[in-house]
């Protein structure tokens, strides 16, 4: 009987030694998150930027060149991107739904992880805050949400001021203000808001580590996050969101410095396309809501739409994005670095996104809230064991991430995503694996909004298709979705752009001869997205 016992257990062990080994043969998933990155980095052919280390890893993995968002702002497009559900599924349009009230059981891809045998694991900005629960989705991670630990914020600096700041002068004017919201017996969220209308600056530079700032911080936190993972026997799904290049546009002097102003590039074009539709433009309340925007504005011209902004303080926004880049570059770099030391790096898949593009004067625009290319074209880099390097060209959107990251893994990927795997195309550039990609954006009215989350309410979305040549947008009224059947009385608007000829969107030519065959294409095109949507 004691041999059968022994029996017994030994064969346990055994199974129990057995599996554990499959699971450290799983890869483990490197997940960077980056918030308002446009595709301004050198391995999208950008050469003034300084980013060397995604770059490099650029060199290990896929760069997919055509890569769009689903909504351009923060919280709809992470839903989206996190879940592998479009925004008309999740039902997160705004700033201030959360995810999880819209559908309880929705499923995300840590969560999905996690039930896979990973140790799912996130520090920083990976969902928007405002869009999930105040544990940052804790069904999608093993352990409890991390937050910045102070003792890895650099000596002698203290914690930037409303998470953002370092210079003296700033945080002397945010105490100030501080103190006058207490004495008026303001609540914490209102006290906030009211320091916030006074003192918001768009860029700061000063000679400071990088740990002085949030994401430094992080990024130090990750590295040690990074080492305890390595001595669990579980594979591991770690995302790590970095706040830069989102404004304001912070970052240490040494990333300033790699970028001389009188190179920042202006946009060409800040006008409206000829024959455009109004509510395809907004008024930059994002960005209008810093406080040394408005003394620029109070006395001059401006357009009726987007903000018009003296041409030296356009260089100096684009030079501090171009130098929250950089700094954002160096945190990753620093990871990177970590798994190479780590001997982890042949066995990760690394992936690394920017929620959606943003606009830097073109179309007198600022910030993202649009469904131009600016707003839309979004970076996507992911890197794979035993899959060589390579540029894709064909149409892929933020809902693939899920089913890819599944098929990377080696694990079956759940039934209802809406996205399809990127392996082929990473396996053969040559390859496509869509012929279009779809954004959308909403809007509360027909005219350009000033108020940034006036669209919680919209009446109008836009729905807009971009192919390899052009892209074609239909503006719906009456509170349309896409699980709606079409109908053709709901139009408000349309648009086709035609980037072979027109990279700037100079013209929407969607009732100019010669165009009248591509119109009624992609209207079709539209229609059968639509089609595709209702029974979901």
């Amino acid at each position: 009987m004691n041999y059968i016992k022994i029996s017994i257990i030994s064969i346990l062990i055994l199974f129990h030694s057995n599996l554990i080994a499959q699971q450290n043969q799983k890869p483990n998933v490197l997940f960077f998150a980056i918030d308002d990155l446009k595709p301004i980095l050198g391995c999208y052919g950008d050469s003034l930027v300084k980013t060397p280390n995604i770059d490099r890893l650029a060199k290990m993995g896929t760069v997919f060149m055509n890569n769009y968002c689903q909504q351009a702002v923060c919280g709809p497009t992470r839903a989206s991107l996190m879940t592998g559900k479009r925004p008309d599924y999740t039902k997160v349009w705004d700033l201030k739904t959360t995810m999880r009230d819209m559908n309880p059981d929705i499923v995300s891809i840590p969560q999905y992880f996690a039930s896979q045998g990973y140790s799912t694991q996130g520090i920083g900005k990976v969902y928007d805050p405002r869009c999930v629960d105040k544990e940052l989705d804790a069904p999608s991670w093993s352990v409890p949400y991390y937050k910045t630990d102070k003792k890895y914020y650099a000596p002698n600096y203290g914690e930037p001021a409303l998470v953002r700041y370092q210079l003296p002068e700033t945080k002397a004017l945010v105490e100030k203000y501080a103190k006058d919201a207490a004495d008026q017996g303001m609540k914490k969220s209102e006290a906030n808001n009211y320091i916030l209308s006074k003192v918001r600056p768009t860029t700061e530079c000063m000679d400071i580590p990088d740990n002085a700032y949030n994401d430094g911080a992080n990024a130090l936190q990750a590295k040690d996050i990074l080492i305890q993972l390595k001595d669990k026997k579980q594979p591991f799904f770690f995302a790590v969101g970095f706040a830069k290049p989102h404004l304001p546009f912070v970052s240490p002097k040494k990333y300033w410095d790699l970028y001389k102003r009188e190179d920042m590039p202006i946009a060409p074009y800040q006008e409206k396309s000829k024959n455009a539709i109004d509510v395809a433009y907004h008024n930059a309340g994002e960005i209008r809501a810093y406080s040394d925007i408005a003394p620029l504005t109070a006395f001059s011209d401006t357009k009726n739409y987007g903000l018009t902004l003296p041409v030296d303080k356009q260089k100096e926004l684009i030079h501090g994005y171009y130098a929250a880049i950089s700094y954002m570059d160096a945190q990753v770099g620093l990871l990177l670095k970590t798994l190479d030391s780590l001997g982890l790096t042949k066995n990760t898949i690394i992936v690394l996104w920017g929620d959606h593009g943003w606009h830097l004067g073109d179309h007198n625009l600022w910030c993202k809230h649009t469904n131009f290319e600016q707003a839309t074209h979004a970076p996507l880099i992911i890197s794979a064991p035993g899959i060589k390097s390579n540029k894709a060209t064909s149409q892929t959107e933020f809902v693939d991430i899920f089913p890819t990251l599944c098929d990377l893994a080696g694990l079956k990927s759940p039934e209802d995503l809406d996205g399809v795997s990127l392996v082929p195309v990473m396996k053969n550039s040559s390859k496509s694996v869509k012929e279009f990609s779809v954004s959308q954006y909403p809007r509360s009215g027909g005219d350009p909004e000033t108020d940034r989350l006036g669209y919680a309410g919209s009446k109008v979305m836009g729905y807009s298709i971009r192919n390899t040549r052009y892209r074609y947008t239909v503006w719906m009224k009456n509170n349309f979705r896409s699980t709606q059947p079409y109908d053709v009385s709901l139009v408000l608007g349309e648009e086709l752009y035609d980037y072979q000829v027109d990279p700037l969107e100079k013209a929407n030519v969607i009732n100019e001869i010669g165009y009248e065959k591509e119109s009624l294409n992609l209207r079709n095109e539209m229609i059968k997205y639509f089609k595709s949507q209702e029974k979901k």
